[in-house]
């Protein structure tokens, strides 16, 4: 797989699992984003980029960083029904890890957007975060 996301079969009955694999961890973070969102929304394409939130996170570890910065998306879907179809994330690892991410999107159309399933949080199970061959690599598992 070169830069993307892909879902995974077999690997959780009841949830959701996704593959991610990225040149840089900003980019991998933005995937990530982006896989979540096309797992509630079929079209990311349909989701306008009419509301911007900021979202800053700091962390002891990438891991956390990544499982923080999902369950932020999944909590302005569930707070005040946004779904995001891109995102500008900007990482430093020098010390605390610290992100800055702007999400694009727009309040949840049932009407306009083909909805897929509602995902509720990221899960540990199986949560993995590395470098491999030259690449950023993520495995993360949804409740949904």
């Amino acid at each position: 797989m070169n830069e993307g996301y892909r879902y995974l079969e077999d690997i959780a009955i009841a949830d959701l699992a996704f593959e991610v694999q990225a040149k840089n961890l900003e980019n991998l973070f933005k995937l990530a984003g982006k896989a979540v969102s096309n797992a509630m929304v079929l079209d990311l394409n349909s989701i306008k980029k009419e509301i911007t939130k900021d979202i800053l996170i700091e962390s002891e570890d990438l891991e956390i960083l990544l499982y923080n910065f999902l369950e932020e998306i999944i909590y302005y879907k569930d707070t005040e029904g946004l779904v995001f179809s891109d995102f500008d994330v900007s990482i430093e690892t020098n010390g605390k890890k610290k992100l800055k991410a702007k999400a694009y999107g727009e309040k949840l159309d049932y009407k306009r957007h083909e909805t897929l399933v509602d995902v509720k949080a990221v899960t540990m199970h199986l949560f993995e975060l590395k470098q491999k061959n030259g690449f950023w690599y993520a495995r993360i598992v949804l409740d949904v």
